[in-house]
């Protein structure tokens, strides 16, 4: 399954930019591998020292743009799984703000917070490969919008390169 192969309306038209950002010639498998190490290599690259560093006073540490990834990825594998599964719940939102603002990120150590993420991805890949292509096919309501359960992989993967993308730009 390639992204090229999704419509927009899989996804609702916020995810947009996330979804531009995955190359087109990679399976969704092999981006969620090739996703979760790139992110392990830059947070390397980061001093632990650093991982208290905002590059602005209101923007976040890098430990809370870690904790903030592995928060969402949980968010979207649960709504994938509601989803996959007939749920005809309406999948509400989330303030992803208030999320970082209480995770007390900056109490743990990188080391924990990078094992975290490889948990969580190596369990979005469990559940994705669980999925037969009718499932990956299905559609439910996300925060008031229709997604199918292959999009939300892809806004997974996008959501994740684009802090990849900024950690490179602003904390290195």
């Amino acid at each position: 399954m390639e992204v090229d192969r999704l419509s927009s309306e899989e996804y609702p038209a916020f995810y947009q930019d996330y979804i531009n950002n995955i190359p087109r010639e990679a399976s969704l498998g092999m981006l969620f591998k090739s996703n979760i190490e790139n992110l392990k290599d830059i947070t390397r690259t980061i001093s632990p020292d650093k991982f208290s560093y905002r590059y602005a006073p209101e923007k976040w540490s890098v430990a809370e743009v870690l904790q903030h990834l592995i928060d969402v990825e949980r968010v979207f594998q649960y709504r994938a799984l509601c989803i996959a599964r007939g749920d005809k719940t309406s999948l509400p939102g989330f303030d992803h703000e208030d999320y970082v603002f209480k995770s007390e990120a900056g109490n743990r150590s990188p080391d924990s917070l990078r094992e975290e993420a490889k948990i969580v991805r190596s369990s979005s890949i469990a559940l994705y490969n669980s999925f037969s292509e009718p499932v990956l096919m299905r559609k439910g309501n996300m925060n008031n919008a229709p997604a199918s359960v292959r999009a939300i992989g892809f806004i997974i993967v996008g959501h994740t390169r684009h802090h990849i993308k900024i950690l490179r730009e602003k904390y290195l």
